[in-house]
């Protein structure tokens, strides 16, 4: 073969100290596993490698010991730029220890820093990040004290505003397919996903450096279809057959589902009807904004069940579901599958979906609500020290036409029913989410509004929308008491006018909703 073959182990001697590292993957998809985990045990045996600086643009790892996770030792690492930081909790304790530098941008800046670094650009300038706490007038991105570079700067063009994303410097790119051939060319027909592997291996490449691809078996030259190839060969030194199933597993809650590649029996995947529970009546309420024709995205948690409540509707077909790693169309997966579909319609790469997406062509995106402010300002990134991140959120909010933040109404512990069409609260969550001030900003109102942006939070128990005079409470639930379960339980009184419409019955019916979608706007 012209592309070296090697081990795992023999890969990680490739890894200098002080190198910066590119790792690809989504979660636990099209992640180079093996690859990481001879690094660490090098690491772990040796000392080396040492002072690396790690990147990666979307959360990897399953919250233990996976993925970005076999990094997590002192002295292995400098930096570490991220997109989600939520499943690399020994990563989030360096940090907040101060025993690395640490930054947070958003997962499709990462991407597209790939792509323009690559192309011998200085960085990336983009929109995405204005008001949030990546702006440099906040925090520039910074997750501590001791990360003192500012690798984000305003800069204006022609009277508008942009922030400017220091280029990127890889100088080794851990990257994962499922064939190779002698010449190093990789497809990647067993993956739910592409992710940034072409950007990442380019930016690497271009940049003088080792691009290191695991996959699950070789083939000869010619054996692969040229329209199949998404890495050429001329951008891989190596390849490494996978240590293993487990390490190569399609996504870290599967070992493979041939539905995440578009195979197999559409109706052997039935729908399974959610109980009535308070998450169902989120969605259902959220359902109801739906637009016929409209391409989406949902986010993890309640925005997760607005696609099961579509198809039980019927109206799943109406709509484009789409994931932002690449996926459009199809059935968005959860858990540790979350980044693949079922059935998907095409797979695209990451950074061109945030080419998409940053350019306004989501019609809607429903997402996460997880603290809330007066000013209609969200925070899904950091809670004390738990450190999130912001993944695409910041890409998603910023630039859909219409946002949706679905949620329950308290974070915790909670009992809630709905019995005889009304919402019981038997207990509430110990945690208030309708703060006056949230600790970072990940979504910003204040921009919103400037850019007269739809925006609406919805709970099992309200709705609210942002207006010019802040969060406006517009519906209630049946059988909710407006001052014991929703004034007494915020930390601000919303704008609101009585009487304070009631949330649509058949939301809390056993029943479908018969729920007719209008057309997109």
């Amino acid at each position: 073969m012209k592309t070296q073959v090697l081990t795992a182990e023999q890969a990680a001697e490739w890894v200098q100290d002080g190198a910066e590292i590119f790792l690809g993957g989504f979660i636990g998809s099209v992640v180079a596993e093996s690859l990481a985990r001879a690094t660490a045990e090098r690491f772990i045996a040796t000392g080396h490698p040492k002072n690396l600086s790690v990147v990666f643009a979307a959360g990897q790892g399953n919250g233990t010991g996976k993925a970005a996770n076999h990094f997590a030792h002192p002295g292995m690492l400098k930096r570490v730029i991220g997109g989600h930081w939520g499943l690399v909790p020994e990563l989030q304790k360096m940090a907040l220890a101060n025993q690395i530098e640490a930054y947070n941008l958003p997962q499709g800046v990462i991407s597209h820093l790939l792509r323009d670094s690559a192309a011998g650009k200085p960085g990336t300038l983009s929109h995405v990040g204005l008001g949030t706490f990546v702006d440099p007038r906040f925090e520039g991105g910074k997750i501590n004290e001791v990360s003192r570079e500012d690798i984000v700067s305003v800069m204006e063009i022609e009277g508008t505003e942009y922030l400017f994303y220091k280029k990127l410097n890889v100088d080794v790119a851990f990257l994962r397919g499922t064939t190779a051939d002698e010449n190093g060319n990789i497809t990647m027909e067993d993956e739910c996903l592409i992710v940034e592997n072409l950007a990442a291996a380019q930016a690497v490449k271009n940049n003088g450096g080792k691009v290191i691809v695991q996959v699950k078996q070789l083939a000869k030259n010619g054996e692969l279809d040229p329209h199949a190839v998404k890495i050429p060969g001329i951008l891989v030194d190596a390849v490494v057959i996978a240590h293993g199933s487990k390490e190569h597993m399609q996504t870290f809650g599967e070992s493979y589902n041939e539905s995440y590649v578009g195979i197999g029996d559409r109706d052997e995947h039935q729908h399974v009807q959610r109980e009535l529970d308070d998450k169902k009546v989120i969605a259902r309420r959220a359902a109801m904004f739906l637009q016929k024709g409209a391409i989406l995205n949902l986010g993890i948690g309640a925005p997760e069940v607005i696609s099961n409540v579509a198809e039980e509707e019927g109206v799943l077909d109406q709509l484009v579901l789409t994931v932002e790693p690449g996926g459009i169309g199809g059935a968005p997966a959860g858990g540790l599958s979350f980044g693949a579909s079922a059935f998907p319609e095409a797979i695209i790469s990451q950074d061109q979906q945030f080419d998409f997406y940053d350019g306004g062509g989501l019609d809607q995106a429903f997402l996460g609500l997880a603290e809330c402010d007066e000013a209609g300002n969200i925070n899904v990134s950091r809670f004390g020290d738990s450190i999130c991140g912001c993944g695409g959120f910041i890409n998603i909010t910023q630039n859909a036409k219409q946002v949706f933040f679905c949620g329950t109404f308290t974070a915790g512990e909670q009992n809630i029913e709905v019995i005889d069409g009304r919402l019981v609260i038997h207990k509430d969550g110990d945690r208030c989410k309708f703060i006056e001030q949230v600790q970072q900003i990940t979504f910003s109102g204040k921009v919103a509004l400037e850019r007269n942006k739809p925006v609406f939070y919805i709970t099992e128990r309200a709705v609210f929308k942002l207006t010019e005079k802040g969060l406006t409470l517009i519906e209630i639930a049946p059988g909710v008491d407006l001052e014991r379960d929703i004034l007494a339980k915020m930390s601000f009184t919303p704008q609101f006018e009585l009487p304070i419409p009631v949330m649509d019955e058949r939301i809390f019916s056993e029943c479908t909703m018969e729920l007719e979608l209008r057309a997109v706007e």
